[in-house]
């Protein structure tokens, strides 16, 4: 592995990490289940010359039933705002759960460009065409009442797994994610996943792109699929994980969750 370019200092006076271009997506700001805490640690020690948001930044279908948003959710904002002063180039691309910024594709706010899908294009030459991948998901489209039936379901495992980690947090163990262990291991879902993918591969393929970069499943994924790339840059509410191009064009999931594990760090929580 290539050594990394540093950017000043994180905390501690600890070096910051560059990479050329970071994804991350599916925050889900607003909810219990957003890992903000997490995602701030990250978000001090890395940088980028370039930046995607790939959608559910903001869940805004539970602030529509409650509101919910502690100091951890305002620091994020305030670091991808930051981020876009100080010259990143952020582009915002909006899912489904943060539907409502989509009437603004097209417009820059703060530095950020607000954009329905990208295009970006590698150091190494390679086109990735970037979305949240939604408008992939038949259950989305075709039965919005059942995926707000699912979403109310997922937030219920959430709570079960908030207070898992809490439990766990006693013992002295890192975070582990409960969900993600069962996801991984129901058929349905596991089926649901897959298809999902070589939907969005093939989408690629007949846009003549090299590869796709998504969220919207929180499911974290690199393989290639049909001689397309595949890239999912996973969440930050189960996995937390984020997608990162090397200055190479190398591309690489990072699991930040096992980071601070590794260092060491007290079990960051759900806000």
């Amino acid at each position: 592995m290539p050594p990394l370019a540093t950017a000043g200092t994180g905390p501690a006076g600890t070096p910051r990490r560059r990479y050329r271009t970071i994804w991350i997506s599916d925050i889900h700001l607003g909810t219990r289940g957003c890992n903000a805490a997490m995602l701030v640690d990250f978000l001090d020690r890395v940088d980028s010359d370039m930046l995607y948001l790939v959608g559910d930044i903001v869940d805004g279908w539970r602030l529509k039933k409650r509101f919910f948003w502690p100091a951890p959710h305002n620091e994020v904002i305030r670091r991808l705002l930051a981020r876009a002063r100080r010259g990143t180039q952020v582009t915002y691309i909006p899912g489904n759960h943060d539907e409502m910024f989509r009437q603004f594709a097209g417009l820059d706010f703060g530095g950020i460009a607000i954009r329905r899908k990208a295009i970006h294009e590698t150091a190494d030459g390679r086109r990735l065409l970037v979305l949240h991948g939604d408008e992939f998901d038949a259950v989305t489209l075709a039965h919005r009442w059942l995926a707000h039936v699912g979403d109310a379901a997922y937030t219920f495992l959430m709570g079960v797994n908030r207070w898992f980690n809490v439990a766990r947090r006693l013992l002295g163990l890192p975070y582990w994610s409960l969900s993600k262990h069962a996801k991984a291991r129901v058929k349905n879902a596991v089926a649901f996943v897959s298809h999902f993918e070589e939907v969005v591969a093939h989408a690629a393929t007949m846009r003549g792109v090299d590869g796709v970069v998504c969220g919207h499943i929180h499911t974290a994924e690199i393989r290639e699929i049909g001689g397309v790339a595949y890239y999912n840059d996973g969440d930050w509410v189960e996995s937390c994980t984020a997608l990162v191009e090397h200055g190479d064009g190398r591309m690489e999931l990072i699991n930040w969750a096992d980071e601070m594990a590794a260092r060491g760090r007290p079990l960051a929580l759900a806000a």
